[in-house]
């Protein structure tokens, strides 16, 4: 078997890296520079790697280097590695951050190009927030896949960014070392189209070395989507998907189905994963235990071994600030704690009351999703340990990769960089 390398940049609490690693790729090393995602990586094992500068073997512990990228050398790692993954911070280019862009000092992609030129990995993945994609930063974001094409045509700090742009635009490629180039692929996605029980629309940026010869059509076919709204709404029309879950209230099932709309068509995907599919699991996961009424305390109660599975007080709803539901795909999880705009961490329930006030005579309940919860919608396994406090864990989920979205493309990385292997 091929040992496969890797190096994870913004690390975070760790979505990536388990990502890579599931998909092959022994990390030789992992940097992150907030406190408690370093603190979360040491937890799950991660070993602090100290000044000396140290390649772990096979069985070692993933080193990892808390601080600032920026000071970070990665020239001992040159060639050694195959895939260079991480996230660069993407406040920068969302619609919850300041959205400046380029000019904002949060930008990390030139701290991406700068590790490119120093480790010259075979492959890079790269997942941001599809904000990249907005008309207002189209410009800038199509220089960035141009400048992780030519990496080591390097722009000069006294450059804008448009100046140099047009220097990469002007290059022959075609005259460049093949080993100092890339070949990149740009990816659209929602994480709900790869089983992922959330929908989260995001980019996700792959690179090749061009002197690789990897054949970019193989690679687009292996991160086709699997999975489909459509696909979710014949299960439910069908009754499949409640044969999965047979202990929903028949007013559940009603409510339900009467949003269905009438006509679906059958693409051959399998259904979106709901946030009822994460939280009663599938696999070796068991279902998360009911969260008591009485026990929305902020207090750890361990009930079923389950940790961070903690009920939390006074959450509300009202319009622009509707909750999750359990038959669909969760909302999007956000790097915020408990109140973070738009109900993306408000649950509703099963259970009713009576209400007069409502059409319908019942008041569905609600409550605050637990950390536990949302690290099922994130794809997290439940042994994965966060720490911090709730703020902190929620914000750590709320910034990660969905492991099992990135697992997929770091799977497809590893089945081209493979077949080049077997080929030669």
């Amino acid at each position: 078997m091929t040992d496969r390398t890797s190096v994870e940049l913004f690390a975070g609490g760790g979505g990536l890296a388990m990502a890579v690693h599931r998909a092959g790729f022994r990390p030789l090393l992992l940097n992150e520079y907030a406190r408690h995602a370093c603190d979360t990586l040491e937890a799950n094992g991660a070993k602090p790697r100290g000044e000396d500068e140290w390649v772990p073997e096979s069985g070692q512990p993933w080193p990892l280097v808390a601080g600032d990228v920026q000071e970070l050398d990665l020239g001992y790692l040159s060639g050694k590695v195959d895939v260079l993954a991480g996230g660069p911070p993407c406040q920068p280019f969302s619609l919850g951050g300041v959205a400046k862009g380029d000019e904002d000092r949060r930008n990390m992609f030139p701290e991406l190009f700068r590790a490119v030129r120093e480790i010259q990995p075979k492959a890079v993945i790269c997942e941001n927030v599809r904000g990249l994609l907005r008309s207002s930063f189209k410009p800038y974001f199509e220089y960035i896949l141009r400048e992780l094409g030519l990496p080591f045509l390097e722009r000069d700090p006294e450059t804008s960014w448009d100046a140099h742009d047009a220097v990469l635009r002007g290059t022959d490629v075609a005259g460049i070392d093949p080993t100092r180039r890339y070949d990149v692929v740009m990816t659209p996605v929602n994480a709900a189209d790869y089983g992922v029980p959330q929908v989260r629309s995001r980019v996700i940026i792959v690179a090749f070395r061009a002197d690789l010869g990897v054949d970019l059509e193989r690679f687009r076919d292996l991160v086709k989507p699997t999975h489909s709204e459509a696909a979710l709404h014949r299960s439910i029309g069908d009754g499949r998907y409640w044969e999965r879950h047979p202990k929903v209230p028949k007013h559940v099932r009603d409510r339900v189905e009467a949003k269905l709309p009438e006509r679906v068509q059958d693409d051959g995907l399998l259904p979106w994963r709901t946030l009822r599919d994460a939280l009663v699991g599938t696999g070796d996961e068991g279902p998360l235990p009911a969260v008591r009424w009485d026990r929305l305390d902020r207090r750890e109660y361990f009930v079923g071994g389950f940790t961070d599975h903690v009920g939390w007080p006074d959450a509300r709803i009202y319009p622009g600030h509707t909750p999750n539901t359990m038959d669909r795909p969760a909302k999007t999880v956000k790097a915020g704690v408990h109140g973070v705009p738009g109900g993306e961490s408000v649950l509703l329930t099963d259970e009713r009351v009576k209400d007069d006030t409502d059409p319908s005579g019942y008041r569905y309940l609600h409550r605050y999703m637990t950390v536990r919860e949302t690290a099922r919608v994130m794809t997290f396994p439940d042994e994965w340990r966060l720490s911090g406090p709730r703020g902190e864990k929620m914000r750590q989920l709320g910034n990660a990769v969905p492991v099992l979205l990135g697992q997929v493309f770091a799977e497809a990385v590893a089945t081209c960089l493979d077949e080049i292997t077997d080929g030669r």
